[in-house]
């Protein structure tokens, strides 16, 4: 198994981290538009962040940077999977607080971005919402904020392993 890693190359191993972080936001889109799973502030948040880390992906594969390159892709990529590991947690927390202690639901994300401050709108968004705590699809028992996670800290280990390969 180890003869197979060290045979491929870094940017087809990036170019597959991309393509499964496509996959994801194509899982993502399947769910609101089809299943009709509307994304709440934070599922919103972790979407950015996925695609953030995808781009970085992508460009890691384009670039095919050498060592100190590719180490620098991967703790960029393992940075912003961190930050959604972070985001993830706090959906989680929200999902499982009891009712009672449910944030109440705020302006939707469209009106605050064209009438609040970006500081403001980001401070709302990790606060969450009441929408937050709706628990919507699942699969193996696990809703779509564990899934984040999940897939967060796995595309974050895989960057990091790829980063710091042998040639």
């Amino acid at each position: 198994m180890l003869r197979l890693w060290d045979a491929i190359s870094r940017r087809w191993l990036y170019l597959a981290g991309a393509l499964i972080v496509a996959g994801l936001f194509g899982a993502a889109l399947y769910l609101q538009y089809v299943l009709r799973q509307d994304p709440c502030p934070l599922c919103m948040l972790q979407r950015v962040i996925f695609i953030v880390i995808g781009v970085l992906f992508g460009l890691a594969a384009l670039h095919n940077a050498r060592q100190i390159g590719a180490r620098i892709y991967a703790v960029l990529i393992g940075l912003f999977a961190i930050a959604g590991v972070a985001v993830a947690l706090r959906h989680i927390w929200i999902q499982h607080l009891p009712k009672d202690q449910v944030p109440a639901c705020g302006p939707g994300l469209d009106y605050m971005l064209k009438n609040f401050p970006m500081s403001d709108v980001l401070q709302e968004l990790m606060h969450g919402s009441g929408e937050c705590a709706a628990k919507g699809w699942t699969f193996l028992t696990l809703g779509i904020p564990e899934w984040s996670l999940l897939w967060f800290v796995l595309l974050g280990m895989f960057a990091l392993a790829v980063g710091w390969k042998k040639n």
